[in-house]
């Protein structure tokens, strides 16, 4: 009888370590933030004439999301990037939710409840667009100079720039566009402005509109 208690026991333990070991795996690659999605970040759907075809052949409507190079196409390319899309997700570093916040961006947009808004999706979006409208505000002239140039081998458009303002803070990034590329900013995690500048560039962001002092109200 021992000896079964004792096989039991054994087999018990063995299972919870090997869970155990699933479950810190999980944990690590959650907080490294290092996931390089292997496909495109939009989706690869009809285009809309043929979406239009279907339509006046009385065919079926479906429900697809048009992303590309929209504003959604954005948003979700963005939050893939930064936080796999998870809105509860907090790095190690503290930023929180889908498009991972600090307390002072958050400050920014006038949010100070940092726990409600790691649990609140709707204000967590209202976040995002705030903090594009300020960053819009801050590289307004940028915008206007650079756009279209190449600098640091990448070529700059709107959305680069309020994408890299989102990693790095407009500052860092006129930094960057003054010294031709050569003054650089890596976050905690070694990613750089220019990579967020060629990643995220071409996307539409033009119906953001500048704000100098924006406010989320949920």
């Amino acid at each position: 009888m021992k000896k079964k208690c004792s096989y039991f026991i054994g087999f018990v333990l063995l299972v919870g370590g090997i869970f155990s070991g699933f479950k810190r795996y999980e944990i690590t690659l959650l907080q490294d933030l290092r996931i390089e999605p292997t496909q495109p970040l939009f989706y690869d759907v009809q285009t809309e004439e043929a979406f239009e075809y279907c339509t006046s052949v009385k065919e079926e409507k479906l429900d697809i999301p048009f992303t590309g190079k929209t504003f959604t196409g954005f948003k979700q390319a963005l939050a893939v990037r930064e936080s796999l899309g998870i809105y509860t997700l907090v790095n190690p570093f503290g930023y929180m939710g889908k498009y991972q916040f600090g307390k002072s961006a958050l400050r920014s947009v006038g949010i100070n409840d940092a726990s409600g808004f790691l649990t609140n999706p709707i204000m967590q979006e209202k976040a995002f667009e705030a903090l594009l409208a300020k960053n819009k505000w801050e590289l307004r002239k940028e915008i206007k100079q650079y756009s279209g140039k190449r600098i640091g081998g990448v070529t700059i458009t709107e959305s680069g720039l309020l994408a890299a303002a989102h990693l790095g803070g407009a500052f860092s990034v006129k930094k960057f566009l003054k010294s031709n590329g050569s003054a650089g900013f890596r976050d905690g995690f070694g990613t750089s402005i220019r990579t967020y500048l060629k990643k995220f560039a071409g996307y539409d962001t033009s119906h953001i509109i500048a704000d100098s002092n924006p406010v989320v109200v949920v």
